[in-house]
């Protein structure tokens, strides 16, 4: 096999890396590092069991481990697996947590991916009640 036709876009970033800013990926990252900032992509993330995260993370799909300080967006998963540690909202069209996990915070799961409004008739009821 021909390294030049490998088509893995694999990024590893392991437990001895620090970051302070934004991480930007297109396919896949596995990060088991300490991130001060942001991680924003259309790919796949998986952070390890000794991944620190505080900040915001914005990508496809996210399998967690590790201690998870952030708000946290995917198209389409959020997997918690049993020792991680999230403290944050997750916003996601499916999402899974172990038995084990730490979840603390607001979710909001909508596999049909529609935003939840409340319905015309009860605004314009809050909006009179207002003035």
């Amino acid at each position: 096999m021909n390294p030049s036709s490998n088509n893995d876009s694999r990024n590893v970033l392991s437990a001895d890396v620090e970051f302070k800013g934004t991480i930007r990926f297109s396919q896949e990252l596995s990060f088991d590092g300490k991130l001060d900032g942001d991680i924003q992509s259309e790919g796949n993330l998986d952070l390890g069991e000794n991944a620190v995260v505080k900040g915001t993370i914005n990508v496809k799909s996210v399998v967690m481990r590790g201690k998870i300080n952030a708000t946290v967006t995917a198209k389409d998963k959020v997997d918690i697996k049993s020792k991680a540690e999230l403290f944050g909202d997750i916003r996601a069209a499916k999402l899974v947590i172990e038995e084990g996990a730490t979840f603390v915070g607001q979710s909001e799961i909508n596999p049909g991916k529609i935003a939840a409004t409340p319905p015309p008739a009860q605004r314009a009821g809050e909006l009179a009640r207002a003035v």
